[in-house]
């Protein structure tokens, strides 16, 4: 069977034996032990029966007499019990028994069998409760052999310790005791033993779990004593003691004379403490985090003992530096679990993250490195943020603030940085700088005395500015020397005062000049003036001024002319670069300006140092899976180095990534997260706040695996045999190899009865299975393995248990043993172990497996029914849950004895697991496929079926290479289904299985038989397609054709060669073969095949050309060659077709083809041609008839005609039907979009709601609707419309017309609504215009006019009468009134004026002369108005020619007698008048 080794998840997650124990308590405990078993040896001939039988009880319950005599009782009962005999019954009462038998037999069958269960249950019980009886027995026999067993004097594992207290407090003292039996431990003062009961109240003395204690109520001076603790058992005795010193509070404190203390007080004993032994249950690894996230770091240990009082202290380190608690960390500590909680990750977090577990006693501590990679830029492109911002020389108003760049990998080279500053208690932040600082430092002015800030930088390139650092802590703007300058002055009874330097000077005036000038520091774009006060410097507060002076010049510039600087700090910009200054310093207060100070030496800006040169040579070598120890030179020009940065690519990628995102000072470094198996070269380069150095030079390449080491020892040592002289033994596999494959394993053993221990084995024994042999029969015997590879042999193994070589005569199987876990996924896993080396009485038949969840007791078993192989698949766990195992083995006689409990196995899939695949290779071999990314060099791939190593090699090949192996089927057929698995030694437990089913099986067999007899694949099968001279074309198209396919087309079948009727063609680069037949006749039907060969591979597609396909296929091929006929001369190119332009204009439309000047074009309707107004040009390729506002007149058959000397073509085109319909809606759908909303309009006989759009006919579909009800036109609602308008009118309208109107403009695929709400305030105005208008509508219908009969002109002859004769009209009837040029007539013998009938009106003129030439008018009125006619009257004489006749004017309507006399705007038509004369 396969090792299979656990995952690194799974070793977290497992029970601990009781090595959290202190050592020392661990070394006496086997101490004890081994003196005991050499002082028992006499008795062994007393207690080997006792012990044989308890042995014996643990496997039967036969043993103990107890349970005996219990089965014995039992089965007592059960014979006593005698069914009573059945009495004679008669013939009716026989019958009546056996109808109440019928009627009630199904319900005493089931009491029957309730009656059997509730006896099983009870004997069951009393078995259960006999096997408690000698489970008990049992327990105290091995309590009793134990207690002798650890059998000690009495030891102080924390002894008292001297204390030192003030007079009237409590004191307590402690100390812990072990032996066994338990001790009594006596308090003594000065060898005097302490009565608690001779000063009720005073002492209180209490013992719990080993734990001792004094405690003094209220101290006194005489309390001042030697305290003694006396523990006491049957094997001895011990004590220790401690001092107390009670002291008096007082202000002037005496010393104690000797007299309080006693005369003979011993010296102190050196102060000792117990030790405190911490181990780590789960630890935190190597992490990788992101700026931004929270990031938690746990460590749960055990802590031995757990003492209340003596609780170690939890301390963090960030590279050697404790971490304090802040809003950047938060970190607790309780029951066993410290935590440190990183709220917010940022490139300052990155670092060695230590934890300490300090005791007074001493520490333990793990460690583990973090690395926070950068926040995704917000410009892409864009640098890394600078880290670790520091503040130096703060002062007054000037600090010095510094970081550290970031790294550059595939990023643009930084540029330069700016720096931000906050006051803190705001959110203000202030850039300080205008152009990007180069180097990694910068002094900051113009700060505000006694106020803090905090500062960041952002780093800039050529794509953009960089996320803003982590801020710095706070620092106030103050001079450190203010407080140099206060002095304490202490005064009588302890009192103190404090002064400052300033009040001790006296009063100064003019301050002294400035003393010690000096540049402190340098660069090439800054100097840093440093100088002291001028002392004495007085009271009042100072400034300074700084001046420059180039060498030579002899001229003093003033540097700082605007703001004066408070701090003796002062940072000049701006000088030019290799010119040397002068420079000094001027102090003023309110007094004046001191003398200036001692000029500087000549200084210039200068670098002190520039970018470091590159490191040295650099070696990388195995450190862990995924890791790799770096290490190099380092430079030869460091100055001012902060750091390295270090890189990494994968072998041949070219492409680097930044494995550390902080710099590190040391010249070695470990990268993790790199990918198990792959290579790897690694460069560094140094950095300073200059700048970065060159790359260094690659590192060789290195295969990332595991470092060489010697592997753990083996564990889980279990009995698996035994025959009174030898024993077989079993363990598991070491769970760390070393990276190499374990070669041998070498056992030692022991006597418990001797302490030295002696080899088993000389030679290496290859299993984890061996028998040990000449043992003595009945002696207990230990022992330990180690294991051993290419590296050397590694650590021994814990000593096993105790084992008593005894023969196992048992019945049923031994234990089994090697229990290994596969395939962990999320819900299940595959459990595998090995067969019992003593298999009882009879073959093992077969297996129960049993789960336990970590944390509960409750097992149950897997697999009701035993299996015969040995491993199962357990499906249905729970993810991320601890599951324990077991494995029962069966046989005839029953099932034996469960094998050891496995280590706990964490039910989870790994990150990155992969699956095995099939599939069918080139040539067609099927075969199995996986993959591992995690292969060492000591990695081997075991292939198994059914879980058992495949080593018959008749069926299969495995073929293996890389990381990638495969199972290869020779012959496949149905024996080779099955479940195939595979597990990578060398691993943390990659494996994976495949069930290959039938189903799977015959699609791979399917495949593998069209590789292995290839086809040529089509894309597309024999087709065929019609060319427009009647032509047609088979054609067929394969996937790919080499330029030496062979291929033939065979028709009816008789192969057709390439010729002139049937050209035959084959193009390799598009894979089309291609048969072109250039008459197709009806000779032509038949079948159609081609056939195609490449290389081995073979091919052939048929067309079926018979019946109605071919019909319609000869039709087609008719049809081209007419058509190619007709385009011979003028023809269409596109039939007639009809389109509706934006504006609702119909177009016929077509498309024409092969014109020339000649030819003819013509519209028709009906066969009567249509002239159109615009001339139609066929030499535009396009006609077009346009058809304007569209109507049903409008249908018709339409016609259009080509005609020249090579020929004539028709386009016919039927406007009816459904054609007709969809013109009305494509109008429909025009007309509706641009339909507006719908308007109210009043007219004298009711309320029209009208609504305008492009275009409108009474076929387009229009619905009116009054609340969501169609209305059809009436004389109540009627419906109308014009061209560009549709309405409706509301005749007469009342209440009930009230209400929302819609109108939907319906086309075939949608609707347009408008809507308008003539209720409310829009009806009343609305009804209002319309009786306004109904109203003046009476008027006009009913006022007085003339209705005809006047001319406009009259011509008479001087001397006759004129007959002026009209009809009027009016209700009521109009008054007439005459009129000469605009006057009034009176009526005498030469007017007259009659009106009959009330409509005949008549003006008559007597004897007319040329005075009666004018302008006569009729005024015809009424109470609803009137209105003027003009007539003029031309007169002449006898001699005189006829005067030509002048036009007249129009009557003018004459105003409402309700309102002013005005003319209307009305005018009514000519009039034509009767002329009268005499």
């Amino acid at each position: 069977m396969a090792s299979k080794a656990l995952p690194f998840y799974q070793r977290k997650h497992k029970h601990y034996d009781q090595d959290y124990r202190s050592t020392q308590t661990r070394y006496l405990v086997q101490e004890y032990s081994a003196s005991s078993s050499r002082a028992s040896s006499s008795k062994s001939r007393k207690l080997k029966s006792t012990v044989s039988a308890q042995a014996v009880g643990s496997r039967s319950p036969r043993v103990s007499p107890h349970s005996k005599s219990l089965r014995s009782a039992a089965d007592e009962e059960t014979v006593e019990f005698t069914e009573p005999p059945f009495r004679n019954r008669s013939v009716a009462e026989e019958e009546e028994y056996k109808r109440r038998v019928v009627h009630f037999g199904n319900e005493l069958s089931v009491l029957e069998h309730e009656v059997r269960k509730a006896r099983e249950a009870t004997r069951h019980q009393v078995d259960k409760l006999a096997i408690q009886r000698v489970v008990e027995e049992k327990m105290a026999f091995e309590r009793q052999f134990h207690e002798e067993c650890m059998i000690r004097a009495p030891e102080f594992l924390v002894r008292l310790r001297t204390h030192t207290v003030w007079e009237k407090t409590p004191m307590k003292l402690f100390c812990t005791v072990e032996g066994y039996p338990n001790p009594v431990v006596k308090w003594f003062k000065d060898n005097v033993i302490i009565d608690p009961t001779s000063e009720p109240g005073k002492y209180r003395i209490e013992s719990k779990y080993g734990v001792h204690s004094l405690e003094i109520h209220r101290c006194e001076v005489c309390d001042t004593a030697q305290y003694t603790a006396i523990a006491t058992n049957v094997h001895g005795q011990t004590s220790t003691n401690a001092s107390v010193i009670v002291q008096r509070i007082r202000v002037d404190k005496e010393p104690y004379h000797s007299v309080m203390l006693p005369i003979q007080l011993p010296v102190l004993p050196e102060i000792t403490y117990p030790k405190i032994d911490i181990m780590f249950l789960e630890k935190f690894d190597v992490t990788f985090g992101t700026e931004g996230d929270t990031l938690t770091l746990v460590c749960k240990m055990v802590i031995a003992p757990e003492l209340a009082n003596l609780q170690p202290d939890a301390q963090w380190y960030r590279d050697d530096v404790r971490i304090k608690e802040s809003k950047w960390a938060e970190m607790k500590f309780g029951a066993g679990v410290a935590r440190l909680t990183l709220t917010h990750l940022n490139k300052d977090d990155e670092g060695l993250y230590t934890l300490r577990m300090v005791t007074k006693g001493g520490s333990s501590q793990h460690c583990a490195y973090i690395f926070v990679r950068d926040a995704e830029s917000t410009v892409a492109g864009a640098p890394g943020a600078p880290m670790s911002i520091k503040i130096h020389d703060a002062n007054k108003d000037y600090a010095i603030v510094s970081w550290k760049p970031p790294n550059i990998t595939s990023e643009s080279p930084v540029t330069g940085y700016f720096l931000d500053r906050c006051e803190v208690g705001t959110e203000n932040w202030i850039q300080r700088n205008d152009s990007p600082i180069k180097i990694c430092k910068y002094p900051v002015h113009g700060l505000s005395e006694g106020r803090s800030y905090i500062y960041r930088v952002r780093a800039v390139n050529n794509k953009g500015i960089s996320r803003p650092s982590r801020v710095s802590e706070a620092v106030a703007a103050l001079d450190p020397a203010d407080l140099a300058r206060l002095q304490v002055i202490h005064l009588e009874r302890g009192k103190q005062t404090v002064i400052g330097q300033d009040e001790l000077e006296g009063d100064v005036k003019i301050p002294g000049p400035p003393t010690n000038l000096h540049a402190s520091e340098t660069s090439k774009i800054y100097i840093v003036l440093s100088w002291e006060p001028p002392a004495p410097r007085g009271r009042d507060s100072l400034m300074y001024y700084i001046e420059k002076s180039m060498v030579g010049s002899g001229n003093w510039q003033r540097v700082n002319t605007e703001i004066p600087v408070r701090s003796p700090r002062y940072a000049v910009f701006d000088l030019a670069e290799g010119k040397q200054y002068l420079f000094r310093v001027l102090a003023v207060n309110k007094f004046g300006i001191s003398n200036a100070s001692e000029p500087t030496a000549p200084i210039q800006v200068q670098e002190l140092y520039g970018a470091p040169s590159a490191p040295g040579r650099i070696l990388a070598t195995r450190n862990t899976k995924t890791s790799v120890v770096v290490q190099w030179d380092p430079p030869k020009q460091a100055g001012g180095l902060i750091g390295y940065y270090i890189d990494s690519s994968v072998v041949s990628t070219k492409y680097w990534e930044t494995c550390n995102h902080k710099p590190v000072k040391h010249t070695r470094f470990v990268v993790h997260g790199l990918t198990t198996g792959k290579n790897f070269i690694f460069r560094v380069k140094a950095v300073n706040d200059v700048g970065f150095s060159e790359e260094s030079q690659e590192s060789s390449p290195i295969n990332v695996q595991a470092a060489l080491t010697s592997p753990s020892p083996p564990y889980g040592i279990t009995l698996l045999a035994c025959d009174g002289h030898s024993m077989t033994l079993g363990w598991k596999y070491p769970r760390y190899s070393g990276g190499s494959k374990v070669t041998a394993y070498y056992i030692d053993q022991r006597d418990v009865a001797d302490l030295h221990w002696k080899e088993t084995n000389v030679f290496p024994i290859k299993e984890i299975i061996y028998k040990v042999e000449n043992l003595k029969e009945g002696s207990f015997y230990e022992f330990r393995i180690q294991a051993a590879n290419l590296a050397g042999v590694g650590l021994p193994s814990d000593a096993s248990d105790p084992f008593k070589c005894e023969a196992w005569v048992m019945p049923e199987p031994g234990p089994s043993y090697d229990l290994t876990f596969c395939e962990i996924r999320n819900t299940s896993l595959v459990i595998q172990w090995r067969a019992p080396v003593y298999s009882g009485a009879s073959a093992v038949t077969g297996y129960h497996v049993d789960i336990c969840k970590v944390g509960s007791e409750e097992w149950k078993t897997v697999n009701e029914k035993a299996v015969n192989h040995r491993y199962l698949k357990v499906s249905d766990l729970e993810e991320a849950k601890s599951y324990v195992f077991r494995v029962r083995a069966v046989n005839a006689a029953g099932v034996g004895k469960s094998s050891d409990t496995s280590e706990p196995v964490f039910v989870q899939t790994r990150p990155g697991t992969l699956e095995i695949a099939s599939g069918v290779d080139e040539e067609g071999n099927i075969y199995l496929n996986y993959e591992c990314n995690e292969m060492t060099d000591f990695s081997q791939f075991v292939w198994c079926k059914s879980y058992g190593e495949i080593t018959e090699f008749s069926r299969v090949n495995i073929e293996t290479e890389g990381q990638h192996s495969k199972i290869v089927f020779k012959n496949p057929d149905k024996e080779d289904l099955g479940t195939y698995s595979v597990s990578v030694t060398g691993t943390e437990g990659v494996s994976a299985s495949y069930v290959l089913e039938d189903k799977e099986f015959e699609k791979l067999m399917a495949l593998s038989r069209e590789i292995k007899n290839p086809m040529i694949p089509l894309k597309t099968e024999l087709s065929y397609e019609i060319f427009e001279k009647g032509q047609v074309r088979f054609w067929v198209q394969a996937e790919k054709l080499s330029s030496a396919v062979n291929y033939k087309f065979i028709v009816n079948e008789q192969e057709v060669t390439n010729s002139e009727t049937h050209k035959i063609t084959c193009a390799s680069s598009t894979g089309i073969i291609e048969m072109v037949m250039d008459k197709f006749t009806a000779h032509s039907e038949g079948t159609y095949t081609v056939q195609i060969q490449d290389g081995k591979a073979k091919n052939q597609s048929s067309l079926v050309l018979i019946g109605d396909v071919f019909k319609a296929a000869l039709e087609e091929a008719e049809f081209q060659r007419k058509e190619y006929l007709r385009k011979q001369g003028p023809h269409f190119l596109e039939y007639l077709y009809w389109h509706v332009e934006e504006d609702c204009t119909v177009m016929l439309i077509c498309k024409v083809a092969n014109i020339k000047k000649e030819t003819v074009f013509h519209w028709y309707k009906d066969e009567v041609q249509i002239i159109p107004e615009k001339p139609t040009n066929a030499m535009s390729g396009i006609c077009i008839l346009p058809i304007p506002q569209f109507s049903k007149k409008d249908q018709g058959v339409f016609k259009a005609t080509l005609t020249d000397d090579r020929g004539q073509d028709v386009s016919i085109f039927d406007i009816a039907g459904e054609v007709f319909e969809d013109i009305i809606n494509s109008i429909s759908r025009i007309a509706g979009s641009s339909a507006s909303e719908l308007k109210i309009q009043c007219t004298p006989e009711g309320i029209r709601l009208q609504c305008s759009m492009k275009y409108y006919t009474e076929e387009m579909r229009i619905v009116w609707s009054h609340k969501d009800t169609k209305i059809s036109s009436s004389e109540k609602m009627r419906i109308g419309g014009t061209s560009e308008q549709v309405w409706m009118q509301i005749c007469g309208p009342t209440e009930k017309d009230k209400g929302k109107y819609t109108i939907e403009i319906l086309d075939d695929k949608q609707s347009y609504h408008r809507t308008v709400d003539l209720s409310g305030q829009a009806y009343d105005n609305a009804y209002a215009e319309f009786q306004k208008l109904k109203q003046a509508a009476f008027a006009e219908n009913n006022r007085g006019k003339v209705i005809g009969g006047l001319p406009d002109v009259v011509t008479i002859m001087e001397n006759k009468t004129l007959s002026l004769t009209c009809t009027v009209f009016g209700d009521p009837t109009p008054e007439v009134v005459w009129y000469k040029n605009e006057k009034k007539i009176e009526l005498d013998d030469h007017f007259s004026m009659t009106l009959e009938q009330g409509k005949y009106a008549n003006l008559t003129i007597n004897g007319v002369t040329t005075e009666d030439s004018g302008k006569y008018g009729i005024n015809v009125r009424n109470k609803c108005g009137g209105e003027t006619v003009d007539v003029t009257v031309s007169v002449y004489k006898y001699e005189d020619d006829v005067p030509a006749p002048k036009p007249g004017q129009m009557p003018k309507p004459a105003a409402h007698p309700a309102q002013s006399r005005q003319q209307s705007n009305l005018s009514p038509p000519k009039q034509e008048g009767k002329l009268g004369s005499k």
